[in-house]
């Protein structure tokens, strides 16, 4: 046990001790980090039945007494999405028709968060819609991971506080330690250049890498009905590349953004994404790719297609919720965790 992982565990027991209860419970989205994330912070995970009727409704039974409690609810909304929403909902009113004192809803991957305005008529903003239904439950707090866009933040009312936790922190110390040559952060969309932004000044402050480098992959269509172009801005020859995004989905932009690279003499490609969703044919994609290794975190949960995947690294969010958590529930300032 590390010096900081003994005094986080001591801190935590003397808040125990003065807190008026905390109890953490968790649906069928990802049990295992959840279990983990109890391990952390040195509890057992609340009593509950989440499971289906033989009709396929959801069957919520909460089996311990939280009555004055503070609960958190730990659930991705990562597919199936509609099932893992449902669950939340009824464990969110389940809670607080059973006299909860304080709910917490922790989501690691946030469900339709690309549908965050309206892109041509008559389609639904459902990224404000599953919002307004977490909120109308009862919930007092939510703690995402990496939402797509920062401004669903602003989706929930002034009631509901949100923490958008920065995954990236937990790729940094992998990266830091990792033996890089000219070392580029890249961003694979221009909508994402704020993020590698950061990644990159992390490292800069953190490891004290000054030589870093910034492009960005511009996505351009030449004319109606021809295939994307793909133009790198930024010079990446002879470079270490980390291409840095928010998810993975069917990795068709990634793989393309990793050809363009090493077209213009990249030396080597990385890819971190704290949402490894590899729909489809996702998992393949990266497996024949040109990319070196693509690390993600376990927001989601794993597969033993992805664990087959050689190049697919996880890493665990576990201590970063857990010490949100802690912070949330001692009262202590959050902002403290990305310094």
């Amino acid at each position: 046990m590390t010096p900081e992982e003994f005094e986080f565990e001591k801190a935590t027991k003397k808040a125990k001790q003065h807190s008026g209860g905390l109890k953490l419970f968790s649906g069928n989205g990802n049990l295992a980090l959840s279990l983990e994330i109890c391990r952390y912070l040195g509890i057992n995970l609340g009593k509950a039945t989440v499971g289906r009727f033989a009709d396929g409704e959801a069957n919520i039974v909460i089996h311990e007494n939280v009555r004055g409690k503070d609960c958190y609810i730990i659930q991705p909304t990562c597919p199936p999405v509609n099932d893992n929403i449902m669950e939340l909902l009824l464990m969110i009113s389940t809670l607080r028709r059973a006299s909860a004192r304080r709910i917490t809803v922790v989501i690691p991957y946030y469900g339709y968060a690309r549908q965050d305005r309206k892109m041509q008529a008559r389609v639904p903003i459902s990224a404000a819609d599953v919002a307004r239904l977490i909120e109308s439950m009862g919930v007092d707090r939510v703690i995402a991971v990496d939402l797509h866009c920062g401004q669903i933040q602003g989706f929930f009312g002034p009631r509901v506080p949100v923490d958008n936790l920065d995954g990236g922190i937990v790729g940094l110390d992998y990266f830091g330690s990792k033996d890089l040559h000219n070392p580029v952060v890249v961003s694979p969309d221009a909508g994402g250049v704020y993020r590698a932004k950061k990644f990159k000044e992390g490292l800069m402050h953190k490891y004290d890498m000054q030589d870093i480098g910034l492009a960005m992959i511009v996505k351009q269509r030449a004319r109606a009905g021809k295939v994307d172009r793909m133009d790198l801005v930024g010079d990446v020859k002879n470079c270490d590349c980390i291409l840095v995004d928010d998810m993975i989905d069917t990795a068709g932009t990634l793989c393309k953004a990793a050809d363009v690279l090493i077209e213009n003499g990249a030396r080597r490609v990385f890819a971190f994404a704290s949402h490894g969703l590899l729909s489809g044919p996702g998992n393949d994609r990266l497996a024949n790719s040109k990319m070196e290794e693509i690390v993600i975190l376990n927001t989601i949960p794993t597969s033993p297609q992805r664990e087959a995947n050689e190049k697919l690294t996880m890493l665990s969010v576990a201590p970063l919720l857990a010490q949100a958590i802690f912070n949330v529930h001692a009262k202590k300032s959050l902002s403290a965790l990305f310094k």
